[in-house]
């Protein structure tokens, strides 16, 4: 068998190794090529993105909260501050089991109540799992020891010191002031919304109401931020650099809290409200609103028995009555109502009427308080006397148009502007008003006999007691009206300096000062020889007054008995006043609900005010005088038209 003989081509062979190496060796440089250039992307063009990132892993942006600005009154007295302490604070979404075992086994160490416990659950309810919450607040130093040495068994679990509001006058002009609360959801998008949210970080409360709220922005300050280097474990190894925070700024009120608290002692535990102004600023003085409420309830969280407690109350002790209660003046309207005669040209002061005791329009007879009338009545004595026939007649003759024409500029009817949230507008009534309000088409014509109880500030008649006091303001200081405000200054919490809210006037309304004088001396004679004398007599000062008694319910046609009229259908109680008579430095306005006649418990309040912000007068403490007791009766029918519910009862102011 022949051998066969294999030639090899060694030149081919040596070509495709050739090109093997070359492609391994492309590929190889590509390779590099590539890691190359990522490491360029990544080490040059990329260096200052990277870097941040490796900085954010080793240094952490650790949020220091704003001191939150103080309240003070104009004397200094502090009525909103802070205090620190320590917190015990719960992560739930760091434990590592059940958090009711967690916060048992808490209960052991430090006592926690069965109120903490409620409030905790209605944090948690409002709150992200994420978000550390206070499940016991203001820890002794013992408790914070105690829980020290046991830490390491309550992963999720801290103490954390922390800055505390405090409202030291507890109930005492708690409804000015407000509170501060816990930052929930709604909170969030809020701030998100107005681009404000980096200014709350590591911040946990917010104003909510008052001038809490109102003046969040300027109470909030600014918040400082600390850059801490972190080992791989997230530990803090050492400070890098600090950008403090900027404290909040203060604010200075126009209140006098002591007269603030002489007028809630006064009215004990009867509901109302009462607004004291300086005519010649606009500030605020006392603004009373009863019952109050206790603050410090609100800054921890509240919990769900007290919230239903206040929310629920009868009483509404929630409710500023002073902006947001709506109430028909009743006489105290009648000064208004004579200056309006008087600027319009529909009576001169010396024009009188006889007062047979009742004015008759159509088939309809409006009675006045004295059965047998007050005889030949002009302007002065018309207010002196209180004679509801004097404006009956004088509404007939005007037509609401001109009345609600007049009333608008003094502020009736519109809100002041006062630097509160939640205030109301109130009614004006008018034609147009009464078209917008009512959707049935015989309703909403306006009628001649809707027109006479508006005159003498009950019917459709509807404003708040600051929009009374404002009006009294206006009125004595000659027609300068101001925006009514609280704040008078605003004060850096560093350097001490003030900026004050400036009392530029709103409007000067046009009338005539003989005009003027004419319903101011009136009113003095009122406290003079008047409905209000008694209250004001040996008064030390001369002081001007309106008493007035608005209705709650309609009688149809029955006798008022105060005593046999169950306590919260009874009438409403008004007063507003002003004094010095020459030169006022304090104008009020003021009702205490369901009280019976102005003259006889409004008044003396009023007189207690001027005789501790003129004189310098503090009342002996007096006991708060018990509610009347009544005899229960039956709930009356509900009104029927403003017409009806006042034409038929007589008012005694």
């Amino acid at each position: 068998m022949s051998r066969r003989t294999v030639l090899r081509d060694h030149h081919g062979e040596r070509y495709s190794f050739q090109l093997r190496l070359l492609v391994a060796i492309t590929a190889v440089l590509i390779g590099f090529g590539i890691l190359l250039g990522r490491f360029v992307f990544l080490q040059v063009i990329q260096y200052d993105k990277y870097h941040t990132l490796a900085e954010s892993n080793r240094i952490s942006l650790v949020p220091i909260p704003p001191s939150r600005g103080i309240v003070t009154d104009r004397n200094g007295v502090v009525l909103a501050h802070n205090f620190s302490a320590y917190t015990l604070e719960v992560t739930p979404s760091k434990l590592p089991g059940k958090l009711n075992d967690t916060i048992d086994a808490l209960a052991g160490l430090i006592e926690i109540t069965a109120k903490d416990r409620r409030r905790f659950r209605k944090l948690l309810e409002e709150s992200k799992d994420f978000e550390s919450l206070p499940i016991k607040t203001r820890l002794s130093d013992e408790e914070v020891a105690r829980f020290a040495v046991n830490a390491f068994r309550f992963p999720g679990v801290e103490i954390k010191a922390r800055l505390f509001r405090h409202y030291p006058m507890g109930e005492s002009a708690s409804h000015l002031v407000g509170y501060i609360g816990r930052i929930n959801d709604r909170d969030l998008k809020k701030l998100e919304e107005d681009e404000r949210l980096a200014e709350y970080r590591g911040t946990d409360h917010m104003g909510k109401f008052g001038l809490e709220q109102s003046y969040e922005e300027v109470l909030h300050g600014k918040t400082g931020y600390e850059e801490v280097e972190t080992d791989a474990g997230g530990r803090a190894i050492r400070s890098l650099r600090r950008s403090p925070p900027v404290a909040g700024s203060n604010l200075v009120l126009t209140v006098d809290i002591k007269l603030q608290q002489l007028v809630e002692q006064a009215f004990g535990d009867r509901k109302g409200a009462l607004v004291a102004i300086e005519p010649s600023t606009g500030g605020v003085l006392a603004m009373v609103s009863r019952p109050g409420f206790d603050p410090n309830l609100f800054v921890d969280g509240i919990d769900p028995v007290s919230w239903r407690e206040l929310n629920d109350a009868a009483t509404r002790p929630l409710n500023n009555r002073a902006i947001q209660g709506l109430y028909p003046p009743g006489s105290t309207f009648k000064p208004f109502m004579a200056l309006a005669a008087l600027e319009t040209g529909k009576r001169r002061p010396h024009d009188a009427i006889a007062d047979p005791g009742f004015f008759i329009l159509g088939n309809h007879r409006w009675r006045d308080d004295k059965l047998d009338g007050h005889g030949m009545v002009d302007m002065v004595k018309s207010i002196v006397v209180s004679c509801n026939t004097y404006y009956y007649k004088l509404a007939n003759d005007m037509g609401i148009d001109l009345i609600s024409g007049f009333m608008g500029p003094l502020g009736f009817g519109s809100k002041t502007g006062i630097d509160l949230p939640g205030e109301k507008a109130g009614i004006l009534p008018s034609q147009e008003w009464k078209r917008k309000a009512f959707k049935r088409k015989e309703q909403q014509r306006w009628l001649a006999g809707d027109t006479i109880s508006i005159g003498n500030g009950q019917g459709y008649n509807s404003y708040t007691i600051l929009q009374l006091a404002q009006a009294t303001a206006t009125l004595v200081n000659n027609g300068v009206q101001y925006r009514p405000h609280l704040v008078g200054f605003i004060e850096d919490s560093a350097s001490r300096e003030r900026r004050p809210v400036e009392p530029q006037p709103a409007k000067q309304l046009p009338y005539k000062p003989a005009h003027i004088e004419v319903i101011k001396q009136a009113m003095v004679n009122v406290n003079l020889a008047g409905t209000s004398a008694q209250a004001f007599a040996s008064a030390q000062y001369t002081s001007g007054g309106k008493t007035g008694t608005a209705q709650v319910f309609s009688l149809k046609g029955a006798k008022y008995n105060a005593s046999t009229t169950r306590e919260e259908l009874r009438d409403h109680a008004l007063f507003v006043a002003f004094a010095p008579a020459d030169k006022p430095k304090i104008a009020l306005a003021m009702i205490v609900e369901n009280a019976g006649f102005g003259a006889q418990h409004a008044a003396p309040i009023a007189r207690k005010a001027f005789d501790y912000y003129l004189l310098g007068k503090l009342p002996a403490a007096e006991a708060p005088a018990p509610a009347q007791p009544a005899p229960p009766s039956p709930p009356p029918s509900p009104p029927q038209s403003p017409i009806e519910e006042f034409m038929s009862r007589p008012h005694v102011d």
